[in-house]
């Protein structure tokens, strides 16, 4: 038999102290709230696994498990949209929790799944565990799916809001952890499975799931603390994004005299003040200085310039890469440093977006144009 003692006693330590971190971090977002309440729960679980395996079997089969879903679910919501309030309703995602809960207390004495190759043995409570199996999985899916739908709306709303990509506000590295989050129990599934009808494989997958599980929280974590709560201005559009392209700005109240007239201002004003030379510039920073809203900003570039902030901005900061490399002054700083100083906060946000636009990379145009490739 593998002894897991040591994965627990690391994943206890340090999920503990990694959520007691973000419980006190500032500001105590809820975001941050559902991180550390996540992190607690693991630490729960492994505390439960070790007593199971060196004092009494406490339980059927995990339950804690079923939290991990809509606990991530509700992070990724709650980090995506920060101005949105915690409210009872959020707490019916926990129902599955409780019904397993309640259920592994009654059958407390039974070994339910206490070694897999047992699963289909035709007992009174095999139907019991195929229900167990059947809602974690549907549980593991669903809110890994949602989380991923969460995040990707997030980050397509961003370019209607802001003229710079960072981490910060992206949430990649959530994105990530919940596609390996899903891929790894996935895996642990298929082993699972062939532990019922077989001994295809030479260990018992309930042992990987504590190592997969102190790994996972480890990454959270050190990413968690890392994270800020995203700035209030970049608040959650998707519910304007999922409405038809020509129902999108219906209500809006705006005149086609006057949107002709707030995107001739809005150009004018990029040409004369150049605010685009500003690493962070977001929306709500145009919107404060021209006096237009930020709704009408995005449905005037969307509707009549056909593009979203992230691309009009983007644009401009191209054009004057481009002058710049025409600037004999120029010659002796390299491409990064001119696109730096352009706006650009990313060298890879930059190299892909100028080739987007002219269909060559920065050094092949400067080469072309100036005979200098640096």
């Amino acid at each position: 038999m593998v002894n897991i003692d040591p994965v627990l006693y690391i994943g206890i330590s340090q999920s503990f102290f990694a959520a007691l971190l973000i419980s006190t971090k500032k500001p105590n977002s809820v975001a941050n709230k559902l991180m550390a309440a996540w992190l607690f729960m693991i630490c729960i679980e492994m505390i439960f696994a070790l007593i199971n395996s060196t004092v009494i079997e406490m339980y059927s089969f995990p339950f804690i498990t079923f939290t991990y879903g809509p606990l991530l679910y509700l992070y990724v919501r709650f980090m995506t949209d920060p101005a949105r309030k915690f409210n009872w309703i959020a707490l019916l995602h926990f129902i599955p929790f409780l019904a397993f809960f309640t259920v592994s207390v009654i059958f407390r004495s039974e070994p339910l799944v206490r070694d897999l190759r047992s699963f289909f043995r035709p007992d009174k409570l095999i139907s019991l565990r195929i229900i167990y199996s059947v809602c974690f999985f549907f549980s593991i899916t669903v809110y890994s799916t949602l989380a991923f739908i969460r995040i990707s709306r997030h980050q397509k709303n961003l370019k209607n809001l802001v003229s710079f990509t960072s981490q910060k506000i992206t949430l990649n590295w959530l994105k990530i952890l919940s596609i390996s989050f899903y891929a790894a129990y996935f895996v642990l599934f298929i082993l699972g499975g062939l532990s019922m009808i077989g001994s295809y494989i030479p260990f018992d997958p309930y042992f990987v799931i504590f190592g997969f599980i102190a790994l996972f929280s480890a990454a959270y974590s050190f990413y968690g603390i890392k994270q800020p709560v995203i700035f209030g201005e970049v608040v959650d559009d998707s519910n304007q994004e999922e409405k038809k392209e020509g129902e999108k700005y219906i209500k809006s109240g705006l005149k086609d005299e006057l949107a002709e007239k707030y995107l001739k201002k809005l150009l004018a004003f990029m040409e004369s003040k150049k605010p685009y030379l500003e690493g962070n510039l977001t929306i709500h920073d145009i919107a404060a200085r021209t006096g237009i809203s930020r709704h009408h900003i995005t449905q005037v570039l969307n509707e009549r310039y056909k593009r979203n902030f992230f691309t009009f901005i983007n644009e401009y900061r191209v054009k004057e890469v481009i002058e710049r490399f025409s600037d004999s002054k120029f010659n002796n700083y390299t491409i990064l440093a001119i696109a730096m100083d352009a706006g650009f906060n990313s060298k890879t946000t930059f190299n892909s977006f100028f080739k987007s636009q002219t269909g060559v990379t920065p050094s092949e145009y400067r080469q072309k144009l100036t005979g200098i490739a640096r």
